[in-house]
C-alpha cells in the first residue's frame, strides 16, 4: 500500500495506520486460558496495529492488565499469561488516531469508580471528542491520556445510571463518529458498534466460551467458530445468563469502512459473509477490464496489492510475477537515522527482482496511492531494474480526501488526489500509464449497493460533519 502513516514503529513513516484490533472473551468459570486466548486472538490482529498491545482479565472483581509498547510477541512471555487467570478477558493492539505513542495511552483503558470497575477497548475515532474532553474539563474531569477511550469512561462514571450496564448504554447516546467498543464490567463482557457500522466486530464461540473480536480471523486461530457480526447501534452483553442484545439508537444506513475490503482487513477474514482474499481478486479483475493497457508480466507490490494483481492477471491473460521481493524480517526501530538513510527505507522493505523486470513491461499493481512518495521510489527502483514500460494500476479510486473515522490519514493537502488528477500523479510517480479503479468497479467488487459503505475518502461524501477543528486541513 502507498504509505502515509505520520510515525510508526514498524514500517515506514509514510504508511496508513493500521486502526486498532480488539478482542474480548468470556467464559462461564475461571480459566487460565483466558489470557492465552486473549493473547493468540491479538497475534492474529497484530496487522490492525503495532505500537502497543495489551491484555486484562478479571476473576469476578479483581482486574489484573498487562500492557506495553511493541508486538504482542515483545510485550507478553508466557509467565505473564500464565498468572492472568479469570473468567472475561479483554484485548486490545493499536495504532493510534487519537492519542500519542506513549504508554499512558496503552489499551484497555482501566478505571474504577461508585459504579464498579471497567475495562474499556476501543477501535475508531470520536469525531465530538475534543467537544466533550472540553465539556468534561469544565465540570472537574481529569484525563490522564489522550485517548478519546477516556472521554467514554468519564461518561459512564459521570451518568446517572447506578448500574454500570446502564451507563455504558447511556454513554453511547452521547458520542460521535466511528467506534467498536468493548468493556469488561467484574460479571460482563459488553460489545458495541457505532450506528453506522464503520469499523467492524464479530461475535463468535468455542465450545463453551463466547469471543467478539475485530476479525474472524481471530476466531479461526482459536479453532472457534463464528456466529454473526454485531449490528450497527448494537450492544450486546454477556455474563452468566447468557447473551442479551439491544440497539441504542435509531437504526441507521450501514456506512461500513470499504478500506477494510481494500487495504486493512486479513486476507483470510470474513466480512459481510465475504472472503477479503475473493473480494480483492475481483477488485483486480474490475480493474483490469477497465485499464486499456498491455504489458508483459503482472508485479504486484507486496504485499497489499498480490490479491488484486492475481486477479488482474488472470483477468488480462498477462503473467503473474513477484518481481519484487519483500523483507519480511524489517524490525522496529526507535532511531531516527540521517537523511540519506531515510531515503533508502523503501529499499529496506522492497527490492526488485531484475531477471523478471528487464526488458518487460510491467503492470505493477498497488491497492492504492496516497501521497505519491513510495509510488514513485518503486517505480524507481524498476526504471533501475531497466523495465521497459512501467504501467501503473490501483485497486482502488483516488484517495482525494481525508478520513475522519478511525484512519490516520494525511491532511487533505497532503494527499496528492486532493490537487493533481490521475495524468498528473502518473506524471509525478515517473509511470508510463495509471490506471485507477472506479468507483463503481470497487462497489462490484464487493456484490454490494451504493449505500453500504462509506467512501468518503474517494468523494468527499461524509456520513457524518468532520469535526469543526479538521474541517478546513
Amino acid at each position: 500500500m502507498e504509505d502515509s502513516r505520520k510515525k510508526s514503529v514498524t514500517s515506514p513513516e509514510n504508511s496508513w495506520g493500521e486502526e486498532c484490533g480488539l478482542v474480548g472473551i468470556y467464559a462461564p468459570e475461571n480459566s487460565d486460558d483466558i489470557a492465552r486466548f486473549s493473547y493468540l486472538s491479538l497475534y492474529s490482529l497484530q496487522h490492525r496495529g503495532q505500537e502497543s498491545a495489551g491484555i486484562c482479565v478479571t476473576n469476578g472483581g479483581e482486574f489484573d492488565r498487562k500492557r506495553g509498547m511493541g508486538l504482542v510477541t515483545n510485550v507478553f512471555a508466557e509467565e505473564d499469561l500464565a498468572d492472568m487467570e479469570g473468567n472475561i478477558g479483554l484485548g486490545h493492539v493499536r495504532y493510534s488516531t487519537a492519542g500519542s505513542s506513549k504508554m499512558v495511552n496503552v489499551q484497555p483503558f482501566i478505571t474504577s469508580s461508585i459504579k464498579g470497575n471497567l475495562a474499556l477497548a476501543h477501535n475508531g475515532n470520536l469525531t465530538n471528542h475534543r467537544e466533550l474532553r472540553s465539556n468534561l474539563e469544565e465540570r472537574g474531569a481529569i484525563f490522564h491520556s489522550g485517548l478519546d477511550t477516556e472521554v467514554i469512561a468519564h461518561l459512564i462514571a459521570r451518568s446517572l445510571q447506578d448500574d454500570i450496564e446502564e451507563a455504558f448504554v447511556e454513554s453511547l447516546q452521547g458520542i460521535r463518529g466511528a467506534f467498536s467498543l468493548l468493556a469488561m464490567t467484574d460479571d460482563s463482557l459488553l460489545a458495541a458498534r457505532d450506528p453506522r457500522g464503520f469499523r467492524p466486530l464479530v461475535l463468535g464461540q468455542k465450545d463453551d466460551f463466547y469471543i467478539v473480536a475485530s476479525e474472524t480471523c481471530a476466531f479461526d486461530i482459536l479453532e472457534a467458530e463464528p456466529i454473526r457480526e454485531i449490528e450497527p447501534g448494537e450492544v450486546i452483553t454477556i455474563n452468566e445468563e447468557g447473551i442479551k442484545s439491544r440497539y441504542y439508537c435509531e437504526n441507521k444506513k450501514n456506512k461500513f469502512c470499504v478500506f477494510e475490503f481494500i487495504y486493512f482487513a486479513r486476507p483470510d477474514s470474513v466480512i459481510k459473509d465475504q472472503n477479503v482474499r475473493q473480494a480483492r481478486k475481483k477488485m483486480g479483475e474490475n480493474l483490469a477490464r477497465e485499464a486499456e493497457v498491455d504489458g508483459d508480466v503482472v508485479v504486484p507490490v507486496p504485499s497489499s496489492g498480490i490479491s488484486a494483481a492475481l486477479g488482474f492477471a488472470g483477468e488480462a491473460g498477462i503473467p503473474y510475477k513477484q518481481g519484487i521481493l519483500q523483507n519480511k524480517y524489517v524490525g522496529r526501530t526507535f532511531i531516527q537515522p540521517r537523511q540519506k538513510i531515510r531515503n533508502l527505507k523503501v529499499r529496506i522493505k522492497l527490492n526488485p527482482i531484475k531477471k523478471i523486470i528487464k526488458d518487460k513491461r510491467v503492470i505493477l499493481v498497488d491497492d492504492s496511492i496516497v501521497r505519491g512518495t513510495t509510488s514513485q521510489q518503486i517505480v524507481n527502483m524498476l526504471r533501475e531494474a531497466e523495465a521497459e514500460e512501467i504501467h501503473m494500476a490501483v485497486s482502488s479510486p483516488p484517495v482525494s480526501h481525508s478520513c475522519y473515522y478511525g484512519l490516520d490519514t494525511s491532511r487533505r493537502q497532503q494527499l496528492i488526489a486532493s490537487s493533481k488528477n490521475p495524468q498528473e500523479i502518473c506524471q509525478h510517480i515517473g509511470a508510463d500509464s495509471l490506471t485507477y479503479l472506479s468507483r463503481e468497479g470497487l462497489l462490484a467488487s464487493l456484490d454490494s449497493d451504493d449505500g453500504g459503505f462509506c467512501t468518503a475518502c474517494f468523494d468527499g461524501n461524509y456520513p457524518l460533519p468532520p469535526p469543526e477543528e479538521v474541517k478546513n486541513i
